[in-house]
Order: structure tokens, then sequence, then C-alpha cells
């Protein structure tokens, strides 16, 4: 089966959309699939190409086994709404063309960002193939609820290409049970269309290994107990509420460790330096090999979103990540994502934006640590990638 997946992120950009096509690919290839990957040249979050690439028309490589074609695009950082729908309109117009002269049996296009999805549908009319759309966030719903645009006209319009993108599509791939309900109540989508493929555990990778004391001693934090928040700095991830309650926190064991770019980071660090605060590291993002590193010396791990019940849906994909890697999760997120920590027991979920309960979790966190360790094989027997990967081939084969 030759498959053709359109995505805007693949590795070596480190994000939840290149990991997820990436590790979804390789196992469809050793399933026996022929995979082509069109995507951009690397460059995000930052929009600047990474070191080995340039932004050609047209350029290829192999990865584990997945034939990857870069295309060009008008590339700018993650941040600044006309600059980043340019940038997703260039390669929208892009990966159509080159889709075009590239055989295949199935077409998949992933979303957000949006465009992708669009590029996905006019191959499948082209090409007269079968096209899947996976939905990894409710777009535009997720514009409005970070405030980076309110109703308008324009959004009224993404709305209209979103429910012709879910009414056109063969199939459609979901990442939360939360979103096919959507789908399904708000879209009139049938049921029997959409398949609820969630993230998962890369066990391979995210595994239990020692701290790296090599590196507390760089970071000179070897006696402090360390809560870190690893990912994208963006506007919909509320950090700069984490920082604001960060002033109030009078244990001086605790140290908060932010590791990631952004959208928002200039300003977080900005931030940081108006607070003074001294119980805060910010750091760059790293290459995804050494992500682990940096969770093996966390004995809390941070997740959160701004509150919004469009974020009810949504489980962020470093959840299975980091219960791979045995952390004790301090949950800043409502609904589907607390319902998983609470039924495997793999840390504490707070209110969002509530300071009080955010110090709450904390100290039940530090007082009952150990406790979240049972839920550990359950997740992972339960979110295995290669199961996962393996499901979503056979939901899109039939």
């Amino acid at each position: 089966m030759h498959i053709l997946f359109i995505t805007d992120n693949f590795p070596p950009e480190v994000n939840a959309p290149a990991t997820r096509t990436y590790e979804h690919c390789k196992e469809w290839v050793n399933l026996g699939a022929d995979v082509t990957v069109i995507t951009g040249a690397p460059n995000f979050p930052k929009g600047k190409v990474y070191n080995g690439y340039k932004n050609k028309l047209y350029q290829k490589e192999l990865i584990d086994g997945i034939k990857v074609v870069r295309v060009w695009t008008y590339i700018s950082a993650n941040e600044g709404f006309v600059k980043r729908i340019l940038d997703y309109l260039s390669f929208m117009i892009s990966s159509f063309l080159v889709g075009l002269f590239i055989k295949t049996d199935i077409i998949i296009a992933t979303s957000p960002q949006f465009f992708s999805a669009i590029s996905g549908r006019w191959l499948g009319f082209w090409k007269r193939k079968k096209w899947i759309m996976e939905v990894r966030d409710l777009w535009p719903e997720s514009i409005k609820a970070v405030g980076a645009m309110k109703g308008g006209i324009v959004i009224r319009f993404f709305e209209f290409l979103e429910k012709r993108m879910y009414k056109k599509a063969y199939k459609i791939v979901v990442v939360t049970d939360s979103f096919k309900e959507i789908l399904v109540k708000q879209h009139n989508i049938l049921p029997s269309k959409i398949k609820v493929i969630k993230n998962g555990i890369n066990s391979t990778l995210f595994q239990p290994i020692p701290k790296n004391f090599e590196l507390l001693s760089k970071l000179n934090l070897q006696d402090k107990i360390i809560v870190g928040y690893i990912g994208t700095h963006g506007m919909a991830h509320g950090l700069d509420f984490i920082l604001k309650s960060l002033k109030k926190i009078n244990n001086k064991d605790l140290h908060f460790l932010f590791l990631g770019d952004g959208a928002k980071r200039e300003e977080l660090i900005k931030l940081k330096e108006s607070l003074n605060l001294n119980n805060v590291t910010m750091l760059p993002s790293v290459p995804k090999k050494e992500v682990v590193d940096y969770i093996s010396i966390l004995d809390i791990a941070l997740v959160n979103l701004k509150k919004s019940d469009t974020f009810r849906s949504v489980i962020p994909s470093k959840i299975f990540e980091l219960s791979g890697m045995h952390k004790p999760i301090l949950l800043g997120v409502e609904g589907e994502a607390k319902e998983i920590i609470d039924k495997y027991k793999v840390g504490e979920a707070f209110e969002p934006e509530n300071e009080k309960d955010f110090f709450d979790k904390i100290e039940k966190i530090l007082i009952s640590k150990e406790s979240y360790s049972s839920g550990y094989s359950s997740i992972l027997e339960d979110f295995d990638r290669s199961k996962i990967a393996s499901n979503m081939l056979t939901f899109i084969k039939t």
C-alpha cells in the first residue's frame, strides 16, 4: 500500500505533530506500507531552517524507511498571525503541486495547521484517491480559545471550510473521544466515519532511567526538588499564570525548570526577570533525544493549558511521554486529560489558573510521590505507540 502523508511538521522538529506523524509512519513502514511524507524544511518554532537543510523548492531524504519530500514554504517564527497564515498557505500550495506527481493509494493530511488538510482534499480530488483527515486539534476553535482572533468574517470563513473538510473526507481520525463527540453532535458527521486514535508512548525512547547527575550539576540544581515544564511556550499554554504564581512559593527547595521555545517565550523570559524569580530556570529547546535527560532530572512534571472550555477536549501528548518515564504529573488541564490522570493515578490535576489548587497539588505530590508508580505500567500498556499506529493503519486501509 502506498500512503501519502501531508504534514507541516516532521523530524528533526520535535513538537507533538512531528513526533506523532514520524512514529506512526515508521510503524507503517515496518508493517509493509510504502510511505511518503510531504513536509517543509525543518524550522519550528524559531522560523530558522535547521543546520544541514535549505528552504528549496524540492528535496528528498530517507528517514527510517520513510520517503520524505521537503517543499519550499514561506518561513516565519511561530508568532504573528499574518506571517503564520502566509506560511500555512505556501505549504498548502507547494505540497499540493508536488503531491500531484507522487504515486499513492491513499492520502492522509493532518490538521492543524488547517491548510495542510485542504492540500490533502485537493490531492484526493485531482488524483481520484480517497483522503483521510487527521484532526489533532479543533481549528479554528483553538484560535479563538487563545485569543489570537476574535469572531468575525475571517473566523466564519474558516469555520465554513472546517465543516466542508469534515464532510468531504473519506474518513476522519481524531485524537480524543471528545473530538469525536463534537464532530458527531455539532457537525453531523457519521460516527462510523470517525476513529479515535489517541497519542501514545514510544517505550523505546521514553522509559525510566536514572537521573542525569551530570546535567543536574551543569544546571547547579543538585540539591533542588525540580518541577519541570518541557514543551512549547505558546499562547495556549498559560505559562504566564505559572510564573506569576511562583513569586509566592516559600519552599526554598523547590525549583522550576522551563525547557522549550514558542511564540510566548521571550515575553515569559521578560516576565520572569520583572518578577525577579530566583527559583526558575528557563532554557531553549533541545533535540528529542536530549529531552529524556531533562525529564530524568524532574521530580514533578508540569503539563498546563489556559483555562478554556475548548481545552477540555484536549489530551496533551506529553502526558504519555512523562508517564513512560515514570514522572508524577502535575496537570493544569480539565476534561479528558484529567480523566486519564485520575484513572491511571499517575499524578494530580489542578483547576487551570487556580493558584491555591496549584500549590495544594504540588504539596500533595511531594507528600505521596511514590503512590503514583502503580499506574505507569497500565498506561503504557493501553497507550503503546506501536499498537496505536497499527490500529490506525487498519482503519485507513478498510
